[in-house]
C-alpha cells in the first residue's frame, strides 16, 4: 500500500512539473512592431515547431534558433493554420520571406527555402509581413 502511495505522489509530481513547466518566451521587434515569441532551439523542438496548433494570437510567434548559419528549409505539414516565415542572419538582418505558407495535409509537403544562409527563422501569423511591411534587409531586435 505505501509503494502505490509513493508511486502516486512521483507520478502525481511529475505530471504537475510537465504541466506547469513553460516555454522559453521573449520578445522580438521589427520598427514598432513587437512580438512575443516562443525561442526553439533543439532538435525535437523544431521538427514539432507550429505543428497542430490551431491558431496563432497576432502578436505572438515561434523564433527558431540555430547553432550556426546554414540554409534551413522549412516545410508546413502538419501545420493547421498560414504562416508568415522570415529567415535572418547571424546580424539579425532578414535575408528572406516566405508570405502566406498554406498548410499541408499531404503526405509529401514542398519545402520553403531560403536563398541565403540564416542562423533564425521566425515564424508569424499569415499577413504580418505585408501588415507591418517587412522587407528584406531589415533588422530584427530581441527585448
Amino acid at each position: 500500500m505505501l509503494r502505490k502511495k509513493i508511486l502516486f505522489v512521483v507520478l502525481s509530481l511529475f505530471l504537475l512539473s510537465c504541466i506547469t513547466q513553460k516555454n522559453d518566451f521573449r520578445e522580438v521587434c521589427f520598427k514598432n512592431f513587437c512580438y512575443h515569441v516562443e525561442i526553439v532551439e533543439t532538435g525535437q523542438e523544431r521538427a514539432k515547431g507550429l505543428m497542430f496548433r490551431e491558431m496563432l494570437e497576432a502578436n505572438q510567434g515561434m523564433l527558431f534558433i540555430f547553432s550556426e548559419e546554414d540554409f534551413y528549409p522549412f516545410w508546413m505539414k502538419n501545420t493547421l493554420i498560414p504562416l508568415d516565415i522570415i529567415w535572418l542572419d547571424e546580424e539579425k538582418k532578414v535575408v528572406f520571406i516566405s508570405e502566406g505558407a498554406e498548410p499541408c495535409t499531404r503526405e509529401k509537403c514542398p519545402l520553403l527555402a531560403p536563398l541565403k544562409k540564416s542562423l533564425y527563422v521566425l515564424e508569424l501569423g499569415a499577413g504580418e509581413v505585408r501588415r507591418i511591411g517587412l522587407k528584406e534587409g531589415e533588422s530584427m531586435i530581441f527585448k
